[in-house]
């Protein structure tokens, strides 16, 4: 009994910000709606597209090639991947002499995935733009 008190007492911050996250929420969207101004007329001036006070040319909708989102792809998962290395400099002195170098070849291990997947999507021609 007195372990499911416990566990219940270690909750109990956690029980008490999701209620006032959930009543601020709500309060917050019910003055919105009551209070709110709403559009009183639609006009073709409002629905145009916003470009910083500069008339658009053309349509505000356009289609990318979907190469800039295989290069967005590709740089996100090689940024997360150097992301993983930080720790890993910062723990290299101080494990170096307990580990036996273990740590510089994991590290090695890391790199030459990486390397291997660059060479693989530049033979696949996933960075050229012709």
């Amino acid at each position: 009994m007195q372990a499911d008190s416990a566990a219940l007492i270690s909750y109990t911050a956690v029980i008490a910000m999701i209620a006032v996250a959930l009543i601020l929420t709500t309060v917050l969207l019910t003055i919105n709606k009551i209070l709110g101004q709403r559009p009183t007329e639609r006009t073709r001036k409002k629905d145009d597209t916003y470009e910083c006070g500069v008339d658009y040319v053309g349509s505000g909708h356009q289609q990318f090639s979907v190469r800039y989102y295989l290069v967005a792809l590709i740089f996100l998962l090689f940024d997360v991947e150097v992301v993983f290395m930080y720790p890993w400099t910062l723990t290299y002195k101080n494990y170096l002499a307990t580990s036996g170098g273990f740590i510089v070849w994991e590290v090695v291990l890391f790199s030459m995935i990486l390397l291997g997947g660059y060479i693989y999507l530049r033979l696949r021609g996933a960075f050229d733009w012709d």
